[in-house]
């Protein structure tokens, strides 16, 4: 595997760049939300139903955000969200935080195990610091969408999502080979981009809907970056595994590998309530 340490070090500068600026929204919103948390009051968790009905009422944000294409819906949306009790919105906002935070916790274990892979650990120096590097993005993520549900007064919540954590063990004994660390961790990072794409048109707070817009970007391009590397891995190429790369050998595809749809699906997205605490 082909790997040009300056060029990959330079793409670990540009993600510690764009991390940077997630988190920095996470800082500057935390007073925010507390005042906030001391506005409302929580109910009990509330139902997949309710989050249905507030998740049609909020659609509108998709298009704010540029997701989708729509008009002359604000006035009807608006009208729904502010018809809603408070204390359910509140909820949902700390259900969300929740299963998020699930999910970090998941994805730093999973790359922290990979880390401990002969394969992995014993291959090149960059690819171990840029593996490193992801794992650490993950557990600032965790600690930022913590610390909003503590802001907003909710549980933190501190395990592993109940979904996926089962996944993760039962592949952990297939782990052979780099492709399947590759596929492993691009299936956390797809869930995670996904869901927290499928979150924003859902929250109440609009400090904690940007922190979940600037962390689903940090999240999208370790996806990308995944599925480069999975695919040509796939495809029997891994000496097309290089920076900077001889584009004339790639293949007719490699242009929409790492982004095959125009706009990201949610297929896979978490519901709030998957990881949420009772």
């Amino acid at each position: 595997m082909l790997i040009d340490d300056k060029r990959l070090a330079d793409l670990i500068e540009e993600s510690q760049d764009q991390q940077s600026e997630a988190m920095q929204v996470s800082k500057a919103s935390i007073s925010d939300l507390r005042d906030y948390a001391n506005d409302r009051r929580h109910s009990t968790i509330i139902t997949p139903d309710e989050i249905r009905s507030l998740e049609e009422s909020r659609s509108n944000l998709k298009s704010r955000l540029g997701f989708i294409a729509g008009a002359g819906v604000v006035g009807a949306a608006v009208s729904s969200i502010l018809s809603r009790p408070v204390a359910a919105d509140s909820a949902l906002d700390v259900q969300i935080l929740q299963t998020a935070s699930s999910l970090e916790i998941l994805a730093v274990a999973t790359y922290g195990a990979a880390l401990t892979l002969p394969f992995i650990k014993d291959g090149n120096a960059v690819v171990v610091a840029f593996a490193t590097m992801t794992m650490g993005q993950h557990d600032e993520h965790r600690k930022a969408f913590q610390a909003q549900t503590k802001a907003l007064g909710g549980k933190i919540q501190e395990t592993p999502n109940p979904k996926y954590a089962p996944v993760v063990e039962k592949a952990k004994p297939t782990l052979k080979t780099p492709a399947d660390v590759v596929g492993l961790a691009a299936t956390l990072e797809q869930v995670a981009t996904e869901t927290y794409l499928n979150d924003m048109n859902m929250f109440t707070d609009k400090t904690a809907q940007a922190l979940m817009a600037s962390v689903m970007g940090v999240e999208s391009q370790h996806l990308a970056v995944l599925r480069a590397v999975g695919a040509l891995l796939a495809g029997g190429a891994p000496e097309l595994i290089a920076l900077p790369t001889d584009v004339a050998k790639l293949p007719a595809a490699a242009g929409s590998v790492a982004f095959p749809d125009a706009f990201q699906g949610t297929t896979m997205a978490s519901p709030p309530q998957e990881g949420a605490l009772k």
